[in-house]
């Protein structure tokens, strides 16, 4: 396994990982996963995006993007992170953040913010191991599978 920059020829393996996260959860507030080229284009507007690498396969990814575009908030940095499902519990999204949180801090960000569906247990624990503390929720702001949902907010420095 190793954690590297992810490139465009990736893109249809991050494609894959995330579209069972946006067809059946409301884990992300998509409704139509996104094709190999659209996750390119998302690709260049992030300020970093990594793959763990595993035997030639990709098995996660993990990226940070501008948390928004006002020049004041140039130093925040909004955090994701994917894991394919037959990777889950084997360390790979917490290599990944781990690396990605590092980079980041060493490229001068200064804050990272995390938006998570709730509920989502798992989730909020796994970014409160990571240093992340609630910030706040924000009720009902997304609607999916005919169902409300909240978003919890987490932040951690750098």
């Amino acid at each position: 396994m190793s954690i590297r920059p992810a490139t465009p020829a990736d893109a249809r393996s991050i494609a894959e990982i995330y579209a069972p996260y946006v067809a059946d959860t409301a884990i992300s507030f998509e409704e139509t996963p996104p094709d190999a080229a659209e996750i390119a284009r998302r690709m260049e507007g992030a300020h970093l995006w990594l793959v763990d690498e595993t035997d030639g396969d990709i098995t996660g990814y993990a990226y940070a993007t501008p948390w928004r575009s006002r020049h004041a908030y140039r130093f925040t940095v909004e955090t994701t992170v994917y894991v394919a499902s037959e990777q889950h519990g084997r360390g790979v999204g917490r290599r990944l953040y781990e690396e990605l949180l590092a980079q980041l801090g060493a490229l001068g960000f200064v804050t990272a913010v995390a938006g998570i569906t709730l509920p989502n247990e798992q989730s909020v624990e796994f970014h409160r191991s990571l240093g992340f503390g609630d910030v706040g929720t924000f009720p009902k702001v997304g609607y999916k599978f005919d169902t409300w949902y909240d978003t919890g907010w987490m932040s951690r420095e750098l």
